[in-house]
């Protein structure tokens, strides 16, 4: 008997839910297939078999559906990606159908179209398909662009209305695809909208930015964004070795923050050692509603505003609804006066960090919860007459609690010879300490007073590993042959050069009116010393001794720069300044090609830029001019003096700067009294640049009819090129004749352009130096430039 039964109880559950198996399975249908009925049993595969679509039953009616897409490929229960919105149930007399006009519709016995609104509408060839991302597609409609709770691998979210994404239970929404909404109130948000999950596990965001899953990249993993019925977004994960979906991403951390998990007036409780996340419970004064066990009611109603008291909630926040007043108050006294003068407030919420954060909660108390995360106290509105008191306590008020406990200590035994005979050992003992560190002190400084001061002794010749060396200055006197080498004058000192014993020849800096002591002096050369650049003079070593203060640096055997662009012959210079110049004037120096000089202005702008933009310490050179620029070998430039301006006060070096004679050089910011930035070594670049492509002083007039009072040189160069188009003008004369349009006209314009974008009078209108490089270069399109105006003629 038993056995029968067995039998026809299993028999009877096949006929419920028949087996996917034993469904007809279709790939697409065509008009010859309709109409399509509840009690058919017919499903829609998509090719690869991972989706299906088609009448599912309701479990709770027998007689009820929902035409959905479910995935079709896992075992166990049917998860549903999508379903028809429908304003009436499916019953057994619906069907999907596609009418003469070939729109797909589903109607109900009476011919009432129940879905879809707008009509689907296609063409009469037209099939309804399931592609394989889950896509059902009829015609031009498809079912991507009406998501209800879940959105699959590469599906655009589209908001319809405002709302993304609704879940099943029509509570929730996600709405504009970057807010999590109950009843109107937001509980979630990000800056930044979703566009869609793509099927690695990332979501990818409007402005570029990616959400990434905890399974990122693992293959052979179906994944889908979901709406909840608790009110979370979530994404799943399902791979065939666990046999079950994951959750590897979701947007509310603690459930209880999502608005609507409890009713009014209660506060929801997060317990992860329960299999339900989440209970509501009610507060002091409370209990729980009738038939509505996620609600509460006051015990004692608040009929006497003055007749009332607070009881205190730690870590409690009902904040969140729009019955709140957010002040900003002294003091915790003035938060809770002005609950009490309002007759309509419940109580108010206040955070101790000295801010005066007041919340008041007026009328009703909403999306209560209870998280240490809050950093706030609750204080709750109740009757003087109400005797419950506040289980919600931290631990100031846990500490307050615990039982006081008394210590006495025993009285001390009378004074006996014991305690004399321990005071002359302990005197004793510390005496021949003293004594110790006295002798050893002195030993100390018997031995190392021989030393050049105290200063080194205590820390200064312990260098870092790889710093500048320090040396003496008897080391550097014979290195230079008693200073007897002159090579150089300059701002910053004389410049002498020298052989050390290890055969290096080096250049010798003895600088003038620098400030500061040794301690100082060394912090400073270090931090020179660790800028290192192709095209920067090396600092191998610095001498501070004796009141002099010594660079010593790589010699750069080709001089400056000046004499190559400026000979003697053609102009004198009128600047005083020299830096190292080897060359002897009997010496003709060679004529530097358009290539070299193009190479030169590249080399340059990357040392600026390094030193304005990448060095740990931000550097002004604030005197680029072609003495500063030496040539090595190969022509390779290398900049000078760089990082000297840290050395002295910035008082000094602003008045430095005027009277140095390097005029033509400086921008306009330094007469105008403007703020000095990188923007002044810009302008200063620009000069050199310009001077590059003409070989001649930026002071010296040129073939013009304007006054000399009028003669601007960059002004110059811009009608030369941009209002005369005659760029051979500004060519410089040694090597004219080389200049040939099809190789060179790139790399002058180039160079020009840029020369007149760094010599605007604004410094804002300056390029930074690292695109001044990329100007060179050619990576950046250069636009054409505006006139360079005479800076003293510019309207402030």
């Amino acid at each position: 008997m038993s056995l029968l039964f067995l039998i026809s109880f299993l028999f009877s559950l096949l006929l419920l839910n028949p087996s996917p198996s034993l469904s007809q399975q279709n790939h697409s249908f065509s008009s010859s297939d309709f109409p399509w009925l509840p009690t058919q049993n017919r499903i829609l595969l998509s090719p690869n078999r991972d989706f299906a679509a088609g009448f599912m039953q309701i479990p709770s009616s027998s007689n009820h559906y929902t035409f959905s897409i479910w995935y079709y490929n896992i075992s166990g229960n049917r998860t549903t990606v999508w379903s028809a919105k429908t304003n009436s149930t499916i019953d057994r007399t619906s069907s999907l159908v596609i009418s003469n006009t070939s729109e797909l519709r589903l109607i109900n016995s009476a011919g009432g179209t129940l879905w879809p609104e707008p009509a689907a509408i296609g063409n009469p060839n037209s099939t309804l398909v399931l592609k394989d991302e889950g896509n059902l597609v009829y015609g031009t409609w498809q079912s991507f662009d009406y998501p209800t709770d879940t959105i699959l691998p590469n599906q655009t979210l589209k908001a319809k209305n405002g709302t993304a994404m609704q879940s099943k239970n029509d509570k929730f929404i996600f709405q504009n695809s970057k807010i999590l909404v109950f009843n109107s109130s937001e509980y979630w948000n990000i800056d930044n909208a979703f566009q869609k999950l793509d099927e690695n596990g990332r979501v990818l965001q409007d402005n570029g930015a990616t959400l990434v899953s905890s399974d990122f990249g693992e293959p052979n993993r179906l994944r889908r964004l979901t709406l909840d019925n608790d009110g979370n977004l979530r994404i799943y994960s399902f791979g065939s070795e666990a046999g079950e979906w994951e959750v590897v991403w979701q947007a509310v951390q603690e459930m209880c923050t999502v608005h609507g998990t409890c009713g009014p007036n209660a506060i929801c409780m997060n317990d992860a050692s329960n299999s339900d996340p989440t209970s509501c419970v009610c507060p002091p004064g409370f209990r729980k509603r009738a038939n509505d066990n996620n609600s509460c009611e006051i015990k004692i109603p608040l009929r006497n505003p003055g007749n009332t008291k607070f009881l205190q909630l730690d870590y409690v926040n009902f904040s969140g609804s729009s019955d709140q007043s957010n002040l900003n108050v002294k003091n915790f006294s003035m938060c809770q006066s002005r609950c009490l003068a309002n007759p309509n407030c419940l109580g108010f919420g206040f955070k101790y960090d000295g801010k005066g954060s007041c919340v008041l909660q007026i009328d009703r108390l909403l999306y209560g919860y209870w998280s240490p995360g809050t950093e706030s106290a609750f204080f709750l509105r109740v009757d003087k007459s109400e005797t419950d008191r506040s289980n919600f306590t931290g631990m100031t008020s846990l500490l307050e609690t615990t039982c006081p406990v008394n210590i006495r200590l025993p009285l001390p035994p009378d004074e006996s010879n014991t305690t004399t005979r321990n005071i002359v050992i302990i005197c004793t003992l510390f005496a021949a300490e003293l004594i110790s560190g006295v002798l050893f002190f002195w030993a100390f400084l018997k031995k190392y007073i021989k030393y050049r001061d105290m200063a080194r002794t205590f820390g200064l010749e312990f260098l870092p590993a790889g710093g500048p060396k320090r040396f003496t200055f008897a080391e550097l006197k014979a290195a230079t042959n008693d200073f007897s080498n002159l090579i150089g004058k300059g701002g910053f000192g004389d410049v002498y050069k020298g052989e050390l014993t290890d055969h290096r020849v080096v250049a010798v800096k003895c600088l003038k009116n620098v400030t500061g002591g040794d301690a100082e002096f060394w912090a400073e050369v270090t931090i020179i010393a660790r800028m290192h650049h192709l095209n920067l003079v090396r600092l191998w070593g610095f001498c501070a001794e004796k009141g002099q203060r010594i660079l010593v640096y790589e010699y750069v055997p080709n001089g400056s720069l000046d004499k190559y662009l400026f000979p003697a012959s053609r102009v004198p210079s009128l600047d005083k300044e020299v830096e190292m110049d080897p060359i002897g004037t009997d010496v003709p120096n060679p004529i530097l090609d358009w290539n070299i000089r193009y190479r030169i202005a590249l080399g340059v702008a990357r040392a600026i830029a390094y030193l304005h933009e990448e060095c740990l310490e931000w550097v002004l050179h604030c005197d680029i001019k072609p003495e500063n620029i030496l040539l090595g070998d190969d022509f390779c430039p290398k900049i000078s003096d760089f990082g000297l301006a840290k050395l002295r006060k910035k008082e000094d070096m602003v008045s430095m700067s005027r009277i140095r004679g390097t005029r033509g050089y400086m921008a306009p910011e330094w007469v105008k009294m403007d703020p000095i930035t990188p923007k002044a070594d810009v302008y200063s670049f620009g000069m050199v640049l310009l001077e590059l492509v003409s070989g001649v002083r930026n002071f010296e007039m040129q073939g013009s009819l304007m006054d000399s009072e009028d003669w601007y040189f960059p002004r110059w160069a811009f009608d030369k090129v941009f209002k005369e188009m005659k760029v051979e003008d500004i060519l410089d004369r040694q090597i004219k004749h080389f200049y040939d349009s099809r190789l060179h006209f790139d790399l002058v314009d180039r160079m020009v352009k840029t020369a007149i974008w760094c010599l605007q009078d604004r410094p804002e209108a300056r390029p930074s130096m690292g695109k001044v490089a990329k100007m060179l270069e050619g990576t950046v399109e250069i636009t054409e430039p505006k006139e360079p105006k005479i800076f003293y003629l510019v309207d402030g």
